[in-house]
């Protein structure tokens, strides 16, 4: 019995201190070409930051950077965390619109991968994959994001895919099946079929 009593006894822990919002602070770095876009959506972006995730933010001209971090009205111990991930897709390239999701959703995500992680190519045959994927106007980049209810930025090499878990790997199997070689009515058949499946589902 002697052992129960040397046992450190804790209270169970209270309603205010499961909510607690632990402090923080993030810089999100942003890239020289979308400085322009940030000032000119700065309102946009903010106003979502400090009116519903009650964070303080600031935007640092010297250093190309967002500086968020927690207030004491934070009460989202997600808040830090959602704002960071939205403030990097608009500086990925994504209209603030569709940034926003990450705010509001909890299953949206931000998905990012190279050509190269797929296939190494070089020079024209790197252009023609690029080129795959976006399609002529834009076309093939619509009808993927489209069917499988992401948003697609293409960045160079890079490509950058938001939406649910599941729905970025459908969007990530046709890009990389372009990026591979498929030619894009293939890839569109294909979206098509899983869609009419997804919309039997719900």
């Amino acid at each position: 019995m002697e052992d129960d009593d040397a046992k450190p006894k804790f209270a169970p822990a209270s309603a205010s201190e499961l909510n607690s919002v632990v402090k923080g602070s993030r810089k999100i770095p942003i890239p020289p070409h979308r400085m322009s876009p940030l000032k000119r959506h700065w309102l946009e972006i903010y106003s979502p930051l400090v009116e519903h995730m009650n964070l303080q933010v600031r935007m640092n001209v010297k250093t190309r950077t967002v500086e968020l971090r927690t207030s004491p009205s934070t009460t989202d111990s997600g808040a830090l965390q959602k704002g960071a991930d939205f403030v990097r897709a608009f500086a990925l390239g994504f209209e603030v619109e569709d940034a926003m999701a990450l705010l509001r959703l909890d299953d949206i995500f931000l998905d990012t991968f190279e050509i190269k992680d797929v296939k190494t190519l070089h020079g024209d045959h790197l252009a023609r994959a690029i080129g795959r994927i976006a399609g002529r106007d834009g076309k093939t980049k619509f009808t993927i994001e489209n069917a499988s209810k992401t948003r697609i930025v293409l960045a160079d090499t890079k490509i950058h895919i938001l939406g649910s878990f599941q729905n970025i790997k459908i969007a990530r199997d046709a890009v990389v099946s372009l990026i591979l070689g498929s030619p894009p009515g293939k890839v569109y058949a294909t979206l098509r079929t899983i869609s009419a499946r997804m919309k039997e589902r719900f």
